[in-house]
C-alpha cells in the first residue's frame, strides 16, 4: 500500500501536500482546470493588489508618493492603474467561476501594505466563495526614519485589521528581512495568521543604461532559494500554534520532501510550472510517492517536522553551529 500524502494546511484537509502558489495560470479557467487535473491539493489566485482597490484621493496618494523622498524613481516601480487586466470586481467573478469549475479549495490573495479599502474587499472575497485568504505583504520600507518596530507594528496592524473581517482561514506572506524573523513570526500569529507562508520573493528594479530607466527584472526560482525558507520551516516547526506553507524554491520530489521533513504542512510551487509545464505537478507527486514507499513512510504527516529543529540530530544545523562547519568542510580549487 502507498504511503498517504493528505495533510492539512489553514484547516484545510488536503489530498497532498502540493499547492500551486500566487501566479497568472491560476487565473485562468482552462489552466487552472489543468492544475486540478494534473494532482495539485489547491491553488492560490492571482494576488488582488492594493492599487488595485478604489482608495480615497488621500489614501492613494499616500501609497504612492510613500517612498519617495529616498528614492527619485519610486513610483515607476508599480504599474499604472489603466496596466492592470482586472479589477476588483473582476477579481471577485474570477473567485466564484473557480468554485464553480474545481473541486479543490480555492484560496485568494490579496497584495499591499496599508489597511486602506482592502479589508472589505477580503470580506468579499469569503463572500464570493474562497476557502481561505492569502495575505501576500510587500513592503519595501524606503524611509530613513522608519524604524524596525514601526515596519513591524505596519505588519501586525494590517494583519489584525484583515483577520478581523473575516471567518475563513488567513495565511499571511512575508518576506525574510526582518532582525528577528522568529519573534515576528510569533507576533503575526498572535495577531491572527492562521499560517505563515516563507518566504515572499520581493522583485528587484534593475538599470537600463541605454535609456536611464528603471524597469522592474523578474527570474524564475531554483533550487538553490529552497534553503531559507527549509531553515526557519524548521525553526519553526511545533512552536508556532499555525500551518507552515514553503515557497520559493521546490522544483522536484526532492525539494517536496526536504520542506516536509523541516516541518512544512504544504509546499507551494509556481517557477517550476512554468519552467516545465504543468506535468510537473504529477512527477513531483509521483516521486514522492516512490521515495516515501522505498523509506517505509506510511504518511506524509510521519515525514512531516522529523528533520525540524525540535526533532532533528544536530539541532544546530539550522542555527550558527553550522556555519564554521560549512567553511571549514569545503573543499575549493581557485580557478
Amino acid at each position: 500500500m502507498s504511503a498517504e500524502l493528505n495533510t492539512t494546511y489553514l484547516g484545510l484537509k488536503l489530498k497532498n501536500p502540493l499547492v500551486v502558489s500566487a501566479c497568472p495560470l491560476t487565473g485562468e479557467l482552462d489552466e487552472l482546470k489543468r492544475i486540478e487535473q494534473s494532482g495539485s491539493a489547491a491553488a492560490v489566485l492571482p494576488s488582488l493588489f492594493e492599487e488595485q482597490i478604489e482608495h480615497d484621493a488621500e489614501q492613494m496618494v499616500e501609497a504612492q508618493e510613500f517612498g519617495t523622498d529616498s528614492f527619485a524613481e519610486a513610483l515607476t516601480y508599480f504599474p499604472r492603474q489603466d496596466e492592470y487586466r482586472s479589477g476588483p470586481d473582476e477579481y471577485l467573478a474570477k473567485i466564484e467561476a473557480a468554485k464553480k469549475s474545481v473541486a479543490i479549495p480555492i484560496i485568494a490573495s490579496l497584495n499591499g501594505t496599508s489597511k486602506g479599502g482592502w479589508v472589505r474587499y477580503a470580506k468579499m472575497m469569503q463572500e464570493a466563495g474562497a476557502d481561505a485568504l492569502e495575505l501576500n505583504i510587500y513592503f519595501v520600507p524606503g524611509e530613513l526614519d522608519m524604524t524596525g518596530s514601526d515596519v513591524e507594528n505596519r505588519y501586525l496592524e494590517l494583519v489584525a485589521a484583515v483577520k478581523g473581517s473575516i471567518s475563513i482561514p488567513l495565511g499571511v506572506k512575508v518576506g525574510p528581512y526582518f532582525s528577528s524573523m522568529g519573534n515576528i513570526a510569533r507576533q503575526l500569529v498572535e495577531a491572527g495568521a492562521d499560517g505563515l507562508v516563507l518566504f515572499n520573493r520581493f522583485f528587484h528594479p534593475d538599470i537600463d543604461l541605454e535609456n536611464m530607466e528603471t524597469h522592474p527584472k523578474l527570474h524564475l526560482s531554483d533550487s538553490t532559494e529552497l534553503s531559507v525558507p527549509l531553515r526557519w520551516i524548521a525553526l519553526l516547526h511545533g512552536r508556532l500554534n499555525a500551518s507552515l506553507a514553503a515557497t520559493s524554491g521546490i522544483h522536484d520530489a526532492s525539494d517536496m520532501l526536504k520542506v516536509l521533513a523541516a516541518g512544512a504542512d504544504v509546499g507551494m510551487i509556481a517557477s517550476v510550472l512554468y519552467a516545465k509545464g504543468v506535468g510537473q505537478i504529477g512527477n513531483i507527486l509521483a516521486g514522492m510517492t516512490k521515495w516515501l514507499d522505498e523509506k517505509e513512510y506510511v504518511s506524509v504527516e510521519q515525514l512531516k517536522g522529523s528533520m525540524s529543529r525540535e526533532n532533528c540530530p544536530d539541532p544546530s544545523a539550522f542555527q550558527r553551529g553550522n556555519y564554521m562547519k560549512t567553511l571549514t568542510s569545503f573543499v575549493g580549487k581557485a580557478i
